[in-house]
């Protein structure tokens, strides 16, 4: 669909899609700009208030679990998601390992390749139970200060048989370091706050190192708090991003032969096939929701005019979080909405302190 081949039955037809939809044709996208603002639009009251904001404000959990989080985010402007994606990924504080003391190493990593991959192991301690600690303090203290100790020295296995074995698995012993031996060294009295379940890596599988008989690695950690603003190994998350609620129209019936090739046009899950009262297999939008917007119904011919429409929902976020594991994806979202909050009262009393 072109855009002189959209049609409107009235202007405020017209409108009411330019203020709540995006429209996308073959080459552009339309009403990419916002054009809700006051006076913008004769007989629509677009003046900002906390009424009706809090009318149109909607949260929509989709799926939830222990890593990862989908939810929508309904009736707000774009900068709102944006808002929440830049805090998640830069200003929520988590612990990683910021100190690396090397006693020890005779593996062939380099001591700061090492270092590097240590401090981008996710840990699962709480953030919240930990202090930022002085920039000028390389000790640390049981507040704001969690210390491990790595120590593996690969052997050879004395039950190996070399003329039946060459997998390593059956001539060496401790070749392969994981977090799994990464071991908690509880400072002052974090025994009676936290656990060896509660703190550690996030996942005991992540390979650091593989040696060979004679390698050893002697090294103690120190895990900090800081913010991904600092470093991105602090970011809590692994990803996090919205897109817009696609919207897809049919416009007239697609049967047979064409309507197998629309199905093939979008993603799967958003055309189904039913079988009419002639028996033809009619094309049906089931879920929208599934669309990448790829706009591949514009190469065929026969089905890019008038057949279909695509648009996106405006004030409609499809929003996804994917937590490392220190903390919930939930509550990763409520802290990034305090964040905001703070940020909020901030620069009102920046306002005021300077009128």
């Amino acid at each position: 669909m072109s855009k002189s081949n959209i049609k409107y039955s009235s202007s405020k037809d017209f409108i009411d899609e330019s203020r709540n939809e995006l429209v996308l044709t073959e080459f552009e996208v339309l009403n990419a700009e916002a054009t809700d603002f006051p006076g913008n639009h004769h007989g629509y009251d677009d003046t900002w208030s906390f009424e009706k904001f809090k009318k149109k404000l909607k949260i929509k959990i989709v799926r939830i679990d222990n890593m990862e989080m989908e939810f929508d985010l309904i009736g707000v402007d774009p900068a709102i998601p944006n808002a929440f994606r830049r805090i998640l990924l830069s200003d929520i504080p988590t612990m990683a390992f910021d100190k690396v003391f090397m006693f020890n190493n005779t593996s062939i990593i380099q001591d700061e390749v090492l270092a590097h991959r240590l401090g981008l192991i996710p840990l699962k301690a709480d953030p919240r139970m930990f202090e930022f600690r002085a920039a000028d303090d390389d000790v640390g203290t049981k507040e704001d200060t969690l210390e491990f100790e790595l120590k593996v020295k690969c052997t050879w296995n004395p039950e190996r048989n070399l003329k039946e074995h060459i997998n390593p698995e059956h001539m060496y012993r401790d070749f392969r370091v994981l977090t799994s031996n990464l071991k908690w060294i509880p400072m002052g009295n974090q025994n009676s706050s936290h656990t060896s379940e509660s703190v550690g890596p996030v996942d005991d599988k992540i390979l650091i190192a593989k040696m060979r008989p004679g390698h050893e690695l002697d090294i103690k950690l120190h895990a900090v708090k800081g913010t991904g603003r600092d470093h991105a190994k602090f970011s809590p998350v692994a990803t996090a991003f919205y897109r817009l609620l696609p919207q897809v129209k049919l416009l007239k019936e697609v049967e047979g032969e064409a309507a197998q090739r629309l199905q093939q046009c979008f993603s799967p899950g958003v055309i189904d096939l039913i079988e009419s009262d002639h028996g033809k297999k009619v094309a049906k939008v089931n879920d929208a929701r599934y669309d990448i917007c790829s706009r591949n119904v514009f190469r065929h011919e026969d089905l890019k005019e008038d057949t279909v429409k695509l648009t996106r929902a405006r004030d409609h976020f499809i929003f996804y979080i994917e937590s490392t594991g220190a903390l919930t994806p939930e509550v990763l979202f409520t802290e990034a909405a305090k964040i905001l909050s703070q940020k909020c009262r901030l620069f009102l009393d920046e306002l005021k302190s300077g009128l």
